[in-house]
């Protein structure tokens, strides 16, 4: 297949696979797509082992980045962020937490407080880390999923020759985009998992393409299937970006109590909710989400603030799901799209992606055939 995603990137299948997990970015790679990894969730140094990985596994073939850029972010010391952000947090809101916690019986974690090094990735500085380290391997791509990049960003990408892209939910942040100079946009309707807008994909992706001219768009939010993947081309997308659809793959890093509850779901079980991050993002509706809409709850707080409140105690709820606990299977809750109603089992992510071109190759060879 050929679109003008596979001219500028080489790959054989227009399909994005965009994925916390080095293993799935590896797989869709290999299998003819393009893995990006989501970056924000590493600090640099593991940044780098991980793409090194990466890079021993896919041999030269092309994969991407994206990084969490926020347009805004609170502001702290930076000679002590972390302590300087936290003290902003109410003490009622850490009351909340420490009380959802408390009722539902979880116990505390052995592992490492990652929470820190997330609201240290998404700062000015932390940010500015974590694209050095991206510049020092062989990537092809650099995606900002939150806000226009900074000019710094897309000069750094066109010297080192790396497309630079940029997820959009209206049209309006796609003209500041372009604006911007990116090479790529991705249409990202409101059926997506995470930070998601209002629009649905097959209302935004034709606006995106009329006003991208040259530029080639893709599409995401609801696209598991190849189906969906050829209704996205017949909008007029050079391709697709899927995220939520790796979450049922083998290589997904998420635990098997979170898997599960994501086989079980119906599409109608996600909503978009600024709990987890402080900014509206798409997830599986738990317990976590009906406790924090009861009357008398706190609002939730800006990003990073409400990740640094709130970090510890999904690492305490993750532990303790996987390990059967009752009351944490009923927090239980990860980023997904709608299209989480259609997971039917884990299949490989090679299998996945595979999968997905042969059905939209035939797809549109059938509709071919009716007119």
């Amino acid at each position: 297949m050929r679109t003008a995603f596979t001219e500028l990137t080489g790959v054989r299948h227009p399909i994005v696979g965009f994925n916390r997990s080095p293993a799935v970015v590896a797989e869709v790679t290999n299998a003819g797509g393009f893995g990006v990894l989501a970056a924000s969730a590493y600090a640099p140094e593991e940044l780098d082992a991980q793409l090194t990985w990466i890079e021993e596994r896919v041999r030269g073939r092309p994969y991407g980045v994206d990084l969490l850029v926020p347009s805004t972010f609170a502001k702290g010391d930076p000679h002590d962020l972390i302590a300087s952000l936290r003290a902003q947090i109410p003490a009622a809101h850490f009351a909340f937490v420490d009380d959802l916690l408390a009722r539902y019986g979880i116990p505390p974690t052995g592992t490492r407080d990652v929470a820190d090094e997330f609201a240290a990735g998404v700062s000015p500085a932390g940010v500015t880390a974590l694209l050095d380290v991206a510049f020092q391997h062989r990537i092809s791509l650099i995606a900002n999923a939150l806000g226009t990049p900074p000019p710094d960003l897309v000069a750094r990408g066109k010297a080192a020759g790396v497309i630079v892209a940029a997820l959009v939910g209206a049209p309006k942040h796609a003209a500041r985009q372009l604006a911007a100079g990116v090479d790529l946009l991705i249409a990202q309707g409101t059926e997506a998992g995470g930070h998601t807008g209002t629009i649905a994909t097959m209302v935004l992706t034709p606006e995106i393409v009329d006003l991208a001219g040259d530029t080639p768009v893709l599409a995401a939010g609801g696209i598991a299937d190849g189906r969906q993947m050829a209704a996205a081309l017949a909008l007029g997308a050079a391709g697709v970006w899927c995220g939520s659809i790796w979450l049922s793959s083998h290589e997904d890093v998420a635990n098997a109590a979170i898997k599960a509850k994501f086989v079980a779901a119906s599409s109608a079980d996600t909503l978009r909710s600024p709990t987890r991050t402080g900014k509206p993002a798409r997830q599986l509706r738990s317990a976590w989400h009906d406790e924090w809409e009861r009357p008398g709850s706190p609002a939730p707080l800006p990003l990073p603030l409400q990740p640094l409140l709130t970090g510890e105690a999904w690492q305490r709820i993750d532990d303790a799901a996987a390990a059967g606990h009752e009351g944490a299977l009923a927090l239980e809750s990860f980023f997904v799209g709608q299209v989480v109603g259609s997971f039917r089992g884990l299949r490989p992510a090679a299998e996945i992606t595979r999968t997905m071109a042969e059905e939209c190759a035939a797809r549109i060879a059938s509709l071919g055939r009716q007119l």
